[in-house]
């Protein structure tokens, strides 16, 4: 049993847990050049084998280990969730230990299919990855045999079945998709749906990032004020990780995440879990604590509650706010076994 009574952890900067980045997965059926180029991927890296993975009834207890301790929101990634079967299943299994917001971010290119499915077992809302809206940048972006038609399909359908408010990443790379910025912007003023212009960071160590390569924020923000009047909004909450600005006809809503030209370690209140079981308490990180050895070998829910509630009362981490060339040197685990 775990102690619901114990009081929520903070870490040694005072953040408190609130949210968890669940990834189930680490293969995905895109290629995108910031998280998972070909060139290293299909040649360097092994995929875990199935039993290696957590199976849904070892995340679902994680899960519920983790409630008690603050968390307001889940947040289900791979690699592409899409590509986990029995995917509702799972949704429904972690429903019966959480009521709180659970969201998932996924390419879409299966999204089509699965939005009914996955509404009825308890999803929340989709955020889907846009980098642009022009086939032959989308097919650049994403090295992939998917169209960026099938990506609006997938939103479509998404909407239609309820998944709202849905929210749509841009990563935003220069000299590949800038032109992109002002057609997605254009393309979902006036919706429900809300674009996000990410900028280019330096996650895992084969992306190939470079600072010349980051279109920032300010960039972003004074391109799209250029051709439309524009205003800040205040955060929803303590650690949102976007700037939001709204269009001042009242056509909807846009977001920046600068975790590159000014970042927001400050707040952030996110735990990850990677598709193998370990515990990491930032994106940068290349260490984390095994759950997967602990649930396997034995550990009790009050154990797993403990080693978790250490490992966030430890954390340091601010990477963003310490970026340097030194920093930047170290070993980082990639996105696509953690999440964005």
């Amino acid at each position: 049993m775990v102690d619901a009574s114990a009081p929520e952890p903070t870490d040694s900067l005072g953040r408190p847990f609130r949210d968890l980045r669940l990834s189930i997965t680490d293969r995905c059926n895109f290629r995108c050049r910031y998280c998972m180029p070909r060139e290293h991927f299909d040649k360097e890296f092994r995929f875990m084998p199935r039993a290696e993975l957590l199976s849904f009834e070892e995340i679902t207890r994680v899960v519920g280990v983790l409630a008690p301790l603050g968390l307001e929101k889940i947040r289900i990634t791979g690699g592409e969730p899409l590509l986990r079967g029995n995917l509702p299943e799972l949704v429904r299994m972690l429903r019966g230990n959480f009521a709180g917001d659970m969201a998932m971010t996924t390419n879409a290119s299966r999204l089509k299919e699965l939005a009914r499915p996955l509404t009825d077992a308890g999803l929340s809302r989709v955020t889907v990855s846009m980098d642009a809206l022009d086939e032959p940048t989308f097919r650049q972006m994403t090295d992939s045999e998917y169209t960026a038609a099938d990506v609006l399909a997938g939103i479509e359908a998404a909407a239609a079945a309820g998944l709202t408010p849905l929210k749509l990443n841009c990563v935003v790379k220069r000299g590949s998709n800038e032109h992109a910025i002002l057609d997605l912007a254009r393309h979902f003023r006036g919706t429900d749906h809300v674009v996000r212009f990410i900028e280019f960071m330096d996650v895992g160590m084969t992306n190939g990032w470079r600072l010349e390569h980051v279109v920032s924020g300010r960039e972003i923000v004074e391109l799209i004020a250029a051709e439309f009047k524009i205003e800040p909004v205040d955060p929803d909450y303590r650690g949102e990780v976007a700037a939001r600005y709204r269009y001042c006809d009242g056509q909807g809503e846009f977001g920046v995440i600068t975790s590159v030209t000014q970042p927001f370690c400050g707040d952030c209140t996110r735990l990850r879990l990677s598709a193998e079981g370990k515990l990491y308490t930032c994106l940068y990180a290349h260490i984390g604590l095994d759950l997967r050895a602990l649930l396997r070998g034995g550990a009790s829910d009050a154990q797993l509650q403990s080693a978790i509630r250490d490992q966030w009362e430890a954390r340091t981490d601010r990477y963003s706010e310490e970026r340097s060339q030194r920093t930047r040197s170290l070993p980082r685990v990639e996105m696509s076994y953690i999440g964005g």
